[in-house]
């Protein structure tokens, strides 16, 4: 299937690794070009040597998406090498879990900026241009987790949060030719669960819930992100696609 990507540019936030890394190559695959974007310097450099030197069109954009002039240099970069700007992937985020009781102002504050914040400055720089154009997709990478998870209520709120405010872009742009939805993905076995400590057992307790048996992997999550970006899905907007194994509650 054609998914019509070939020559559109995409920006993934929090793409030097994990899920955001899967999804930026899925995206290049298809015939996009990317750019890598993340505040680890080090490895969006290394993701992007790496798909470079799979024959793949990928541009680095170094920065702290809670920042706006960051976002701002992060779009203003994205256009001066590519051309333009037509998916943004609000990927970019980070737990911070604790009991609520626990929980301090900074670790809820950290997860809302990064999660929240970031993606309102990501969208809101993109959002001329998906207009100007008459075409655009957005797409935020929700979580299981907006359905509630115990030690997680930041981050189960900030997650919520992104489904709300695709929702509400969706209404805002649709007659522009913008779509807005959320990917959910449920357990997924990337390198920043694996260095848990009780990763073992967090597997074992996701997988014995879903009705598919295995763990999720960060390629489930970039083709269903890739589908929603393309031609293909222009009809839909305002959803939330669970990649969960048929895991909800």
């Amino acid at each position: 299937m054609d998914l019509g990507l070939t020559g559109k540019v995409a920006i993934v936030t929090g793409s030097a690794r994990g899920l955001g890394a899967a999804t930026a190559r899925r995206l290049a695959q298809e015939g996009a070009k990317v750019v890598i974007t993340d505040i680890n310097a080090e490895l969006a450099q290394a993701t992007t040597r790496t798909l470079r030197d799979e024959g793949l069109a990928a541009h680095c954009v170094v920065g702290d998406i809670t920042r706006a002039e960051d976002v701002q240099n992060l779009i203003d970069e994205t256009l001066a090498h590519f051309g333009g700007v037509h998916v943004l992937v609000n990927n970019a985020g980070a737990p911070r879990d604790k009991y609520l009781v626990k929980m301090s102002e900074e670790d809820w504050d950290f997860v809302m900026n990064v999660m929240l914040k970031g993606a309102f400055l990501a969208a809101k720089a993109v959002m001329p241009h998906f207009i100007n154009q008459g075409w655009g997709r957005l797409i935020n990478v929700s979580s299981r987790a907006h359905l509630g998870n115990p030690t997680q209520a930041n981050y189960s709120a900030a997650k919520a949060g992104l489904i709300g405010m695709a929702k509400a872009l969706s209404m805002e742009e649709g007659r522009y030719g913008i779509t807005a939805n959320c990917v959910a993905p449920g357990f997924m076995d990337t390198e920043m669960v694996q260095a848990l400590e009780t990763y073992e057992t967090i597997k074992e307790r996701a997988v014995a819930a879903q009705p598919i048996k295995r763990a999720g992997r960060p390629d489930d999550i970039a083709d269903a992100v890739a589908f929603l970006a393309s031609e293909r899905a222009g009809f839909i907007s305002g959803e939330v696609l669970h990649v969960t194994g048929g895991r909800y509650g």
